[in-house]
């Protein structure tokens, strides 16, 4: 998918992944957050996450994205939740984001291991970054149980880009981390995350129809649809895993 189908999809959510404001919640307060922690968020989207945790725990933060409309918006909602003096944002790419080692409490990546090339490689270029005793807190989906072949084309992946959630916690192990704490998605959550996408490409689709993308966001929306009612409930979990170095 093109950054700007992303865009499209995702212009009416905040959260962007498939976590509800509650889940979001409830990492914060697993998470151990307090005041004057810094967090780094890479592929930081609308950055929900560093504005919300802002002003409920007093962090400061820095959230990295390619998107330059992702932190337009990120940068409204941290003026309009009054945290935008301890929050800031740039705009590159975060697999290549260079920041000043052992300068951050938490290190985040939430749904976007495809930054350092899968779930190990994107550890690696988190954890210079993180203080000794500091956290990672990394989204990663995860199979339920193992999909039938053709879950692999419709999703557009390889067989080996993610396993169940024990072999998750082995990739963790692997990487020389411990998982310490995660919250987990639901159904229902995935259904607002990418049912939400539906409507508002639709509508798109109607109020552009002679933008030269009409008929790659069309496809999309209807891959999306497909996959997700055929596949994507029953087969594909998510969730975001608390973890520190061993």
């Amino acid at each position: 998918m093109s950054l700007r189908f992303h865009e499209i999809a995702e212009s009416g959510h905040r959260i962007l992944n498939p976590f509800t404001a509650e889940k979001l919640t409830l990492l914060g307060e697993v998470a151990r957050l307090a005041p004057g922690m810094r967090q780094l968020d890479l592929a930081c989207g609308k950055a929900e996450m560093l504005c919300q945790w802002s002003l409920r725990h007093g962090i400061e933060g820095v959230g990295v994205d390619i998107s330059e409309v992702f932190l337009h918006a990120a940068g409204e909602r941290a003026r309009e939740l009054g945290v935008d003096d301890r929050v800031r944002f740039e705009q590159g790419d975060a697999g290549a984001y260079l920041a000043d080692p052992g300068a951050f409490d938490v290190v985040s990546c939430i749904g976007a291991t495809w930054i350092g090339g899968g779930l190990e490689g994107t550890l690696k270029l988190m954890l210079p970054a993180l203080k000794e005793g500091g956290i990672l807190l990394v989204g990663e989906p995860y199979w339920i149980s193992e999909p039938p072949e053709a879950a692999y084309e419709a999703f557009g992946m390889s067989p080996d880009a993610f396993t169940s959630l024990a072999g998750t916690f082995d990739r963790f192990e692997a990487a020389g981390v411990e998982v310490l704490e995660m919250v987990l998605t639901d159904a229902d959550s995935w259904d607002r995350y990418v049912a939400g996408h539906w409507w508002t490409l639709s509508d798109w689709l109607r109020d552009n129809p002679g933008d030269p993308d009409v008929e790659g966001v069309r496809a999309f929306l209807e891959s999306e649809r497909r996959s997700h009612v055929e596949y994507g409930r029953r087969y594909l979990g998510w969730g975001v895993f608390v973890v520190r170095r061993r």
